[in-house]
């Protein structure tokens, strides 16, 4: 019998629900077809057949979580099928009579390669068997009239026991909200960050008005570049003088890695919950790049088909709660391994007193920079914002770093 179990998806994952059955009990099924879905703290994903076979047994429920490791379903594969019909069919020929013996003293066990291959995946000592075929030689059915004279099952025929699985809530009593699933991992994410990251949140106000004229520039020409996508390419090149920001702490080795290259996770906000695609090497992209890359990558997240490649390997993450309306600051928490996470909240139009000591209406835009002061002092935060807000302030800075 082979066992399909739950297994560890990617990062660390503890626990899924188990969304819907893709085969039925009976059904004949390949190699690596889907068998069933399961929805982790981050995506839906399909767990597929370890190998041909029949589906013998489903064990878990639809809706119920479940911790990996857990057996949700059981498949007889082709081959032990074979062997239980091959067994039957020689057990009625031949009878219960043994084809067993006390180990021979003989200097060479004749059977064919096959027959060998047989004995070694049933954990056969040939040197138990008796073989009838010429000069001794063992056969395959000699192998199989060892097994059943030993009472050997192809097939376990102890029942499966699942492991511990978590108690399904009662999702229809009013005022009780399921905590399981994608919910509860990043309750245990942001525990863990908090218990683990020495936080602390430095904010600064930033004038985007330069930078919202040239996306109208832009669009003037058919070009559609959001301005997350500047935000992004700015911190890119901002990390780039401060790649301390950039980096993992290893307390283990008592070291800190800078990395070089900047891949940047992205805060998605969706129906089941927070989750953070990637975008690769935002340090080589382009603008346009970037923009493209953001928007799949967002689709993907609300449509609920992110893969595990799309969701690791980040190393510094953004948030833009501007476009959600009304949030002037926040204190993010981070994203644990990493060192920092900024987050731009809403542009405001206000006047604004100018270096010439006059009033002019600018837009204006927060943002909070969480890092962790285990790596990094505030004075070194003060200055990464501000080597940013000033590509901003004036991109023309942005287009000389970029060439």
């Amino acid at each position: 019998m082979v066992e399909v179990k739950l297994h560890d998806i990617g990062e660390g994952m503890t626990e899924a629900v188990v969304v819907h059955y893709l085969v039925k009990k009976g059904e004949h099924v390949k190699a690596d077809q889907p068998l069933v879905e399961v929805q982790t703290d981050k995506m839906v994903a399909e767990i597929p057949a370890p190998a041909a076979g029949t589906v013998d047994d489903i064990f878990i429920p639809e809706g119920q979580t479940v911790v990996v490791g857990t057996t949700l379903l059981s498949l007889r594969t082709e081959n032990q099928q074979r062997v239980k019909e091959q067994l039957a069919a020689i057990v009625e020929r031949e009878g219960e009579r043994h084809f067993i013996q006390e180990p021979a003293r003989r200097q060479r066990i004749l059977a064919s390669p096959y027959t060998r291959k047989i004995a070694r995946e049933h954990g056969v000592d040939l040197a138990l068997v008796n073989g009838t075929g010429p000069a001794g030689r063992i056969t395959d059915d000699d192998v199989y009239c060892y097994l059943k004279a030993q009472q050997w099952q192809p097939v376990a025929e102890k029942p499966v026991q699942p492991q511990r699985t978590v108690t399904k809530t009662n999702e229809n009593h009013e005022g009780i909200i399921p905590f399981r699933g994608r919910r509860k991992q990043i309750a245990k994410k942001m525990v863990q960050s908090l218990m683990t990251i020495a936080h602390c949140t430095h904010f600064e106000e930033i004038d985007v008005t330069e930078l919202l004229a040239v996306r109208e520039a832009l669009k003037k020409q058919d070009v559609a570049i959001s301005a997350t996508a500047f935000f992004i390419k700015a911190l890119s090149l901002a990390l780039k003088q401060f790649p301390i920001f950039n980096a993992r702490l290893d307390e283990e080795n008592e070291c800190i890695h800078l990395q070089t290259e900047h891949h940047f996770g992205i805060a998605v906000d969706t129906e089941e919950g927070l989750v953070v695609p990637v975008i690769k090497h935002v340090e080589t992209k382009s603008l346009r790049q970037i923009h493209e890359e953001m928007k799949a990558l967002t689709k993907k997240a609300l449509e609920n088909t992110l893969t595990i490649s799309d969701m690791t390997g980040g190393t510094f993450t953004i948030s833009n709660v501007g476009p959600l309306g009304g949030s002037i600051g926040a204190t993010p928490i981070i994203n644990y391994p990493e060192v920092a996470l900024v987050a731009f909240h809403k542009t405001k139009k206000r006047p604004v007193v100018t270096e010439n000591d006059e009033i002019a209406i600018r837009a204006m835009m927060n943002i909070s920079m969480s890092f962790d002061h285990r790596v990094a002092d505030g004075a070194t935060a003060v200055a990464f914002t501000n080597y940013f807000a000033k590509l901003i302030e004036n991109p023309n800075l942005m287009w000389m770093e970029l060439i």
